[in-house]
């Protein structure tokens, strides 16, 4: 039992569609903190500031998606050294002296879920996409991929861009245009960072014995591309082992508590994904 009231949300534009809410209630269930709240609001980067200056001392931290990643930066005492290294932030931490420090949790997230699913190092991959979210994926690829990694891109802007990421991170990155796309299937881990639909059309191109795809959508799901994978008996890591992966960092960082209850809060969004 928490000694008072404690408040937490997610924030981002478009937000409804957010799990978060669903993963961090169901952790302080389970955590036994009937006092926390966790909610969501609908913040665009105008509004960010003027949200956060008007937060008062029972908030505990905030859970940060598009388009405010790196918006809020600027807003932060501390930022951690790995959310620095993306420029990205999607978890902020009030402290008691009234400090704000900035974290990301996407990174470490998204090597958990790939250990859960056994694979703790790769001599190459491919990424599909150069977004934010390709970002933090070349930087949890840093940890684990002593090789090359090619990212399939839409135009030569993009391409620079994760040249330079690559350079920032100490990965060897190679870029190529997305209508060669195809030629990524067939590395051993193809991490997919691109909107819902985008893939679609490469899953008539999957290879017959696929490896390992790690596809960062969770609603709808599975896509097409996960979809033929799966069936092909590839592995595939879904967007939801992410964001529960780095909800149970956020929650653990937010409360003070742990360990979170992975179990509690997967099935929690399992049930959510499926009413929906």
């Amino acid at each position: 039992m928490s000694a008072h009231k404690r408040r937490a949300a997610v924030l981002g534009s478009p937000i409804a569609h957010s799990l978060s809410p669903v993963l961090h209630r169901a952790a302080y269930e389970e955590l036994g903190l009937s006092d926390w709240t966790y909610d969501r609001f609908e913040i665009d980067e105008a509004a960010l500031p003027g949200f956060v200056a008007e937060l008062g001392p029972e908030w505990a931290g905030l859970s940060l998606t598009m388009p405010l990643k790196r918006a809020v930066i600027p807003l932060l005492d501390e930022v951690s050294g790995t959310a620095a290294a993306v420029e990205a932030v999607n978890t902020v931490v009030f402290t008691e002296d009234g400090r704000k420090v900035g974290d990301n949790t996407d990174v470490p997230g998204m090597v958990a879920a790939l250990r859960e699913r056994g694979i703790e190092q790769v001599d190459s991959a491919a990424i599909l996409g150069a977004g934010a979210t390709a970002s933090s994926a070349l930087a949890a690829l840093a940890r684990i991929c002593t090789g090359e990694v090619v990212a399939y891109v839409r135009s030569d802007a993009r391409a620079a861009e994760m040249r330079q990421w690559g350079e920032r991170l100490d990965v060897e990155v190679r870029t190529e245009a997305w209508e060669d796309a195809r030629e990524a299937l067939t590395a051993p881990l193809v991490i997919a960072t691109t909107p819902a639909g985008t893939t679609d059309a490469l899953s008539a191109l999957v290879p017959e014995r696929p490896a390992t795809l790690f596809d960062v959508l969770y609603d709808p799901w599975p896509t097409a591309l996960a979809a033929r994978w799966s069936a092909y008996g590839g592995a595939v890591v879904s967007g939801l082992d992410l964001l529960v992966h780095q909800a149970v960092l956020q929650v653990e960082q937010m409360t003070g508590r742990g360990p979170a209850p992975l179990d509690a809060m997967r099935k929690a969004g399992e049930h959510a994904i499926a009413e929906r």
